[in-house]
């Protein structure tokens, strides 16, 4: 999901070295400042506390780094980049355009946002997509270590004004705009390391791990560019937390859509603990068979996914009215691939579940319905 602190763009008045500031209002500040995680239960089976403990402790860090407590220190040493304007308009058409082209209808909602919000989630996109490719891309077959090592020094260049090409310098310009940090870009590259190491997870607790670095964490940076409603009352650090559960979400879903694709590459994203209860193992997987011990294996995976989007859904109308639309759009076309697995009968090892055009159009104007719901007072 894609939350934050209620900004607009404004020329950067602090430093653009991971957190980065913008004037705005000190009421935001005394909110963050109060921040604590609340106790929840351990809501998904598979979970430890200490499991659910260790990623509570690293939203709370980018909340923490995000806010405008430390965005408002060392004001006078902003590293802008002096780009000249028709060169930085042009690198962010070109994110505009990849957005457009690789994620159709995330991009429809976002033409809602404010020009700058646009802008910035565009730029955020296409840096996620990049470096995603980085691994399962075209050129996956020459990814090393030193590779990501590259990837991630070119990251604080970023972050730093020194980009090395054109959407480099949309992101770059993007950070001096939004109290971005770079600790939720460089767990997105942790995730992709774990994909160089990892093919198999042992448990969900190792599953959950990965999806909140490879998912969850775009949520994280996002939040600063798409405002939380100046009506709420809830603390940001919650909000940041239905981010992250809408990226877990989101992640699980592609997990569960791509059973048989990525058996096909010999990996097998579903906890393996959890297949030898229901009698399965990697053999029934690569077998491509389905079985009634499958589909019930199935079942409880996709309840497990939907109790994510369950818990997204109640921050997602704590965001800015601008900037809701896209969130619910992804949440509730999300939610149409688990039915569409369901209704493939749970073949997910010889079909690719997915939502048809016309049913994605059809969504659409009822994920805008829903973005016009004003945020409640408190969230369960």
């Amino acid at each position: 999901m894609c939350i934050t602190l209620s900004l607009s763009s404004k020329p950067c008045i602090g430093v653009c070295n991971g957190s980065l500031q913008s004037p705005k209002s000190m009421v935001t500040t005394a909110r963050i400042e109060v921040i604590t995680a609340p106790k929840r239960p351990n809501t998904f089976p598979g979970l430890t506390k200490q499991g659910i403990s260790d990623i509570d402790l690293r939203v709370q860090e980018v909340v923490r780094r995000q806010s405008w407590t430390n965005s408002l220190v060392g004001e006078v040493n902003c590293r802008k980049p002096r780009f000249e304007p028709m060169f930085i308009d042009d690198a962010y058409d070109k994110c505009r355009n990849i957005c457009a082209e690789y994620a159709k209808t995330f991009y429809l909602g976002t033409l809602l946002m404010t020009k700058e919000r646009q802008k910035a989630i565009w730029a955020i996109y296409v840096w996620c997509r990049r470096t995603d490719e980085l691994v399962d891309g075209p050129n996956a077959e020459y990814m090393s270590p030193a590779v990501l090592e590259r990837w991630e020094e070119r990251l604080q260049d970023i972050f730093e004004g020194r980009p090395y090409d054109m959407l480099d310098a949309a992101l770059s310009d993007t950070v001096c705009n939004f109290p971005l940090d770079t600790k939720p870009f460089r767990d997105m590259i942790e995730g992709m390391r774990m994909d160089t190491r990892k093919s198999r997870y042992e448990s969900f607790q190792e599953l959950y791990f990965y999806c909140y670095y490879v998912a969850g964490t775009v949520g994280l940076m996002s939040v600063p560019v798409m405002g939380i409603a100046p009506e709420s009352s809830v603390s940001a650090y919650t909000i940041y937390n239905a981010a992250l559960y809408l990226g877990i979400g989101n992640q699980l879903t592609n997990i569960l859509r791509d059973v048989g694709e990525d058996a096909l590459r010999g990996r097998v994203y579903l906890p393996q603990d959890e297949l030898a209860q229901f009698g399965l193992t990697d053999k029934d997987v690569f077998s491509r068979k389905v079985t009634d011990a499958w589909r019930d294996f199935m079942k409880e995976q996709i309840i497990r996914a939907r109790s994510f989007f369950n818990l997204a859904e109640e921050g997602a109308s704590q965001l800015d009215k601008d900037s809701r639309w896209p969130v619910w759009s992804s949440l509730m076309l999300y939610r149409k691939i688990l039915d569409a697995i369901e209704d493939n009968d749970y073949d997910n090892l010889t079909k690719r579940a997915y939502v048809g055009r016309t049913k994605k159009l059809l969504t659409l104007p009822l994920a805008y319905t829903r973005a016009l719901s004003k945020p409640s007072l408190y969230l369960r």
